[in-house]
């Protein structure tokens, strides 16, 4: 029913193979578009998100400890290490 068909990714213009197996997948999982990156771009893309987050040390509120968090920390509200975050959330 499907047969492999050569697309051009939209990123940097390499030819890569939709396979029919994958075209398979698309169909039983109900999508329409075809996949307009190769593996390689799509890859690029998910991980250069992740690779961008910045992180800033405060000081714990509940044991004076260095923490580590993903936000700007602002001075009207507590921060908290991993370890007392979790013990906080185990006592809730």
């Amino acid at each position: 029913m499907f047969e492999d068909k050569t697309l051009v990714c939209r990123d940097c213009g390499n030819e890569f193979t939709f396979t029919a197996g994958e075209q398979a997948f698309y169909a039983e999982k109900g999508f329409e578009n075809e996949p307009s990156r190769c593996k390689a771009c799509r890859d690029a893309k998910k991980s250069k998100g992740k690779q961008s987050r910045e992180f800033f040390t405060a000081v714990c509120a509940a044991c004076g400890g260095e923490a580590r968090v993903p936000f700007k920390p602002s001075e009207d509200r507590p921060v908290y290490c991993s370890d007392c975050f979790a013990k906080m959330r185990e006592a809730e």
